[in-house]
């Protein structure tokens, strides 16, 4: 089978094309027909260091271990079962729950063993994949291309917006709104939670498209006076934040909370590291939440949602398999508005 595998830490030179045997499932394990898998920041970071380049830079202590195919958003058509497995999930079309755990249910997140697909396992830039078959859950689009693109992003949208426990009427920000975690808090918030979404991104021309996603207001974060035109369309500060930018947008974000208002944060794609005064912190009584991810049956009330409609795909640009690096470059690119999706040759 075809796969594009990372070699090693650095650029996207390090993503290589080339031919593997097709895996073979194992007992409680089921083989998928890969038909789509979209790309993440988490691959990206994965490849490029962020996480570190030393034992600890996967989810497990022991690090990454190269070559390794990366991909964690995937659709997929069953194959093929290991044993144990019931037969009847032959042809059964799936979307991958994206790590294994032995965290109880409502904490697997955060258990210690949790190791994720693309990371510590072989993932989704490949033809075929192996994965646990009770982590296979059924697509609930008819689309594999648009059923790829909530896995990672959905599940960490969808986290993140129980954390703050959002309630109706009051109003988030939400900073990288046009990105795949973005455009979805965009979604989750408004059409499930009945909050006011005030939308954050550096070109406005995805302005009509955020606001037919749900978005009440779309602003410029290029703007001098970003937070006074938050404060100003709001008519005052802000009840939470769902942040995936860090440090460029951080001040802001505090600045706009109102006493008591919640900010929860789930990536740093602008600045991994900022400044707190904490003054700020405790005189206004804030709540900080980290979030990675999140549990099964959150995954499994995201996919309820999305199949009677309430979110929708969105899509910016499909690539084929073997064109890894060049998606991954462009995913890089300003301006998008939502995933990018990886499609093997196969399909």
């Amino acid at each position: 089978m075809k796969v594009v595998q990372v070699n090693g830490y650095g650029g996207v030179e390090q993503l290589e094309v080339v031919e593997r045997p097709v895996p073979k499932p194992r007992a409680g394990e089921v083989l998928i027909e890969v038909k789509a898998c979209g790309i993440n920041n988490t691959e990206i970071w994965m490849r490029e260091g962020a996480y570190g380049t030393d034992a600890q830079s996967g989810w497990k202590p022991e690090g990454v271990q190269f070559p390794r195919v990366p991909g964690s958003d995937i659709s997929g058509r069953i194959v093929q079962v290991g044993s144990g497995v019931d037969e009847a999930r032959n042809g059964q079309d799936v979307v991958l729950f994206p790590f294994t755990s032995g965290g109880q249910p409502g904490t697997e997140h955060i258990s210690e063993d949790m190791a994720f697909i693309g990371s510590e396992y072989d993932g989704g830039y490949a033809e075929y994949v192996v994965w646990p078959a009770e982590l296979c859950y059924a697509m609930p689009l008819a689309d594999y291309t648009k059923s790829a693109v909530f896995s990672v992003s959905g599940l960490t949208a969808w986290h993140m917006n129980e954390q703050v426990q959002l309630q109706p009427g009051q109003t988030v920000l939400v900073t990288g709104a046009n990105g795949g975690v973005g455009s979805l808090n965009v979604q989750i918030a408004t059409r499930v939670f009945g909050a006011t979404v005030i939308a954050v991104v550096g070109d406005l021309k995805t302005e009509e498209a955020l606001k037919r996603l749900g978005a009440t207001h779309v602003l410029s974060y290029r703007s001098e006076q970003l937070a006074d035109e938050i404060i100003a369309v709001n008519g005052g500060p802000i009840d939470a934040v769902l942040d995936v930018v860090g440090d460029p947008l951080f001040k802001t974000a505090l600045t706009v909370l109102k006493n008591g208002g919640k900010f929860c944060i789930s990536g740093s794609a602008g600045g991994q590291q900022t400044n707190l005064d904490f003054r700020t912190l405790y005189l206004k009584h804030l709540t900080f939440y980290g979030s990675v991810l999140g549990t099964r049956a959150e995954f499994a009330r995201m996919l309820d949602a999305i199949a009677a409609g309430k979110l929708e795909p969105v899509i910016d640009r499909t690539f084929p398999l073997e064109e890894a690096a060049a998606a991954q470059t462009y995913f890089k690119e300003t301006g998008k508005l939502g995933k990018i999706v990886l499609i093997p040759d196969q399909n």
